[in-house]
């Protein structure tokens, strides 16, 4: 199979990368990686270390939630912390919002901003993985990038 790497999803990825001064290169995978264990398995790191971005939509406003690979989003303990009810977005509210397919959600490239909450599990890692847009696509970056690229606010996915 030829993958063709002029994916106008990655190449909006890219822009945002560069603009925020991200120098983690865009990696393309031979196979899909539409899940954090496929993705850590590809790349042949801790499933903690990928960097999940999940859609779900807070009273009807689609919002990200950055998660890392080894958690599951508690929406009872996110409905409650952001005062809100929190459900999993379906498909074409992902594709809506984000211009991107389930399983190669970038944490940016969006057509417009998204509200972003990410886990605070993922500082535990020096580099995590987050997709590009495609999914195919991989690409490095820090907690701290991440939290900058995306405005995010810091928040515990899982109760303690």
């Amino acid at each position: 199979m030829t993958i063709d790497t002029s994916h106008a999803a990655v190449q909006a990825v890219e822009r945002q990368l560069r603009s925020h001064g991200i120098t983690g290169e865009v990696r393309w995978l031979d196979e899909a990686t539409p899940t954090a264990a496929a993705a850590a398995a590809a790349l042949g790191i801790e499933v903690g270390a990928i960097a999940n971005s999940l859609v779900f939509t807070l009273d009807d406003e689609p919002v990200l939630v950055m998660t890392s690979g080894g958690h599951r989003v508690d929406t009872a303990h996110l409905s409650e912390l952001l005062g809100g009810k929190l459900r999993r977005a379906s498909a074409e509210t992902v594709r809506a919002a984000t211009g991107q397919v389930i399983g190669g959600v970038a944490p940016t490239g969006h057509p417009a901003p998204l509200r972003t909450w990410v886990d605070t599990a993922l500082r535990e890692f020096p580099e995590i993985w987050a997709a590009a847009g495609h999914p195919h696509t991989v690409f490095p970056l820090t907690y701290q990038q991440l939290v900058e690229l995306t405005g995010g606010t810091e928040v515990e996915v899982e109760p303690a």
